[in-house]
């Protein structure tokens, strides 16, 4: 049984229905440990900016905006194809769930990803 796009996003925001007093919790638990992190991290780190920045993330739970749910990333990652053209849209899905090749990182300034088709001449 083949599920979807649809009725992958449908169960996706079921989940976070479901989720969310629990994703509360965790995000609560999640905000204390990192002011715990902050208030005895090294002496040279910017406190305040370190409690700012955990409060936010705090904050953005709160709303929904923070959530740690494979299912949110599988929605985030082929919404990212469909603007495409359907041929272009199918070939970026089929990128985007792991096939081709990757390379690069968030932290270098992006993650490219590849697949070649091989298409037979005349077409």
């Amino acid at each position: 049984m083949e599920i979807s796009r649809t009725q992958l996003i449908l169960l996706s925001a079921l989940a976070q229905i479901l989720l969310s007093p629990v994703a509360f919790a965790d995000a609560r638990q999640t905000f204390q440990e990192e002011r715990a992190r902050c208030m005895s991290g090294p002496p040279d780190e910017d406190r305040a900016a370190c409690l700012k920045e955990a409060g936010a993330a705090l904050q953005a739970a709160k709303r929904g905006e923070l959530q740690d749910n494979p299912g949110v990333y599988e929605t985030n990652r082929l919404a990212r194809c469909a603007y495409l053209p359907k041929g272009e849209r199918e070939d970026c899905e089929r990128r985007m769930q792991g096939e081709g090749t990757t390379s690069g990182s968030v932290e270098g300034g992006g993650i490219y990803r590849e697949l070649r088709t091989q298409v037979p001449a005349g077409e």
